[in-house]
């Protein structure tokens, strides 16, 4: 693969992991699941394109600017972040860094006080805060193979993801009715302090739930400490680059499997990415539901997707991942297909609470997928190509929803964008094996 020696990684789990740590690993998913619930989706990118910061063209141009630029990032370090714990066989330190990165840039978001200077503070923080989190999530998801026995994959990976879409309803609900309505916390609405403490309390919440999994994995770490270090090199910044590379080129030749998944699933996760993205907006402009009615909506479609994911996962572990995601991802076709002709609310609970099932077994066992494929010492690497390819493709979802609406003008019709990167993908993964054939 590389002439540049490397170590054996974290090794692959035995035997069952100790309670303690796979609890802890379950409630990192938890830590960064407000994050993405609060800060990114429902509460502060409204409140930051708001009038407050100027005309709703302006703040939505310079918030999709920070948001690609934090794309972009992630693409390119995502593989970096990896190779290099990689290389060490210690993934606490990535964790710490980048989690203590997230929830100091979360924490200041509440100095962006409402007046349009502000606005370009906000953005970047908030995409300093959104960056951090997806390139720890590198590292947390190589931590699977490791505690994870290859028969228990799907079912642990499943209740991480079940534990962060918990932990997102548990937030939301006790900012909705602490914070916002009637908001028993008691803070004061002037200059949107009791919207700018959300802030604050995200970035205790991460760092609270975060905290578990860095103790614990600095404990295993110190006892394989020695054997890692032995195998390490050093090549500059640009060496780990060569040395994924030389990998991509070694995956090429001898298990195109992993590359073949990785393309598939990076489709697949972004037409997934896009029913939550632009579900509320459908709801709202095509299905007439209010603020209320949304709010209510994704506290619902988050608690589907856990009991999704943990259903997922045991099915993952019985019938395989590859199952899992097909049966998904032709599940959220089937459910979302009627959403285009047919109209009410009760359509749309029904059909959208269907998807939100789909969703969470989809992703939770395309992680898992991927956990089979790796062996010791790629962990990171693969992941952060999981992060790098699941960028590159991150506009389809996107692209094809405006340009659906563009082209039958109609804000319903941007389901059929979605539609077809979901389709994509499935066609992409048809033809791939179940990963525990290769045992």
């Amino acid at each position: 693969m590389s002439t540049t020696a490397v170590p054996a990684g974290t090794p692959r789990a035995s035997g069952p992991a100790p309670r303690k740590t796979l609890v802890s690993w379950y409630l990192y998913d938890v830590a960064i699941s407000v994050i993405d619930a609060l800060m990114i989706t429902f509460v502060f990118t409204t409140y930051l394109t708001s009038s407050a910061f100027g005309t709703p063209e302006y703040t939505s141009q310079v918030l999709s600017i920070g948001t690609a630029i934090a794309a972009v990032s992630i693409a390119v370090f995502a593989p970096l972040i990896g190779r290099l714990s990689d290389r060490s066989g210690r993934r606490s330190p990535g964790i710490a860094i980048l989690t203590g990165v997230c929830v100091l840039a979360t924490a200041a978001c509440y100095f962006v006080a409402p007046a349009e200077r502000m606005l370009l503070l906000g953005v970047i923080l908030l995409s300093t805060a959104n960056a951090a989190k997806e390139l720890a999530a590198v590292d947390y998801y190589a931590v699977l193979p490791s505690i994870a026995e290859p028969d228990r994959v799907g079912r642990i990976s499943g209740r991480g993801w079940a534990a962060g879409y918990i932990g997102s309803i548990l937030a939301t609900a006790f900012v909705l009715f602490g914070f916002v309505s009637p908001g028993f916390v008691g803070l004061p609405t002037d200059d949107a302090v009791n919207v700018r403490a959300v802030a604050l309390f995200c970035a205790v919440w991460c760092a609270a739930f975060a905290v578990p999994l860095v103790i614990s994995l600095r404990r295993r770490e110190r006892l394989l400490a020695p054997v890692q270090a032995a195998g390490t090199t050093k090549s500059g910044l640009l060496g780990p680059y060569r040395e994924i590379l030389a990998m991509v080129g070694q995956l090429w030749r001898t298990d195109r499997l992993a590359l073949f998944f990785l393309v598939a699933s990076a489709v697949f996760r972004d037409g997934l990415s896009g029913i939550f993205t632009f579900g509320g907006v459908i709801a709202a402009g095509t299905f007439g539901f209010s603020l209320a009615e949304v709010m209510a909506f994704a506290i619902a479609g988050n608690l589907a997707a856990g009991a999704g994911a943990l259903l997922g996962g045991q099915l993952d572990d019985r019938f395989g991942p590859k199952a899992v995601i097909v049966t998904a991802l032709v599940w959220v076709i089937a459910f979302a297909s009627p959403l285009l002709f047919l109209d009410g609310h009760a359509v749309f609970w029904v059909c959208g609470l269907a998807l939100c099932l789909a969703v969470g077994p989809a992703q939770a066992s395309s992680r898992a997928y991927l956990a089979r494929l790796t062996t010791e010492g790629t962990e990171g690497s693969l992941y952060g190509l999981y992060a790098t390819t699941g960028r590159a493709v991150s506009f389809l979802a996107p692209g094809l929803f405006a340009l659906s609406i563009y082209l039958f003008g109609a804000q319903r019709w941007g389901i059929l964008g979605i539609l077809s990167v979901v389709v994509l993908g499935l066609l992409l993964m048809l033809p791939l094996p179940d990963p525990r054939s290769r045992r």
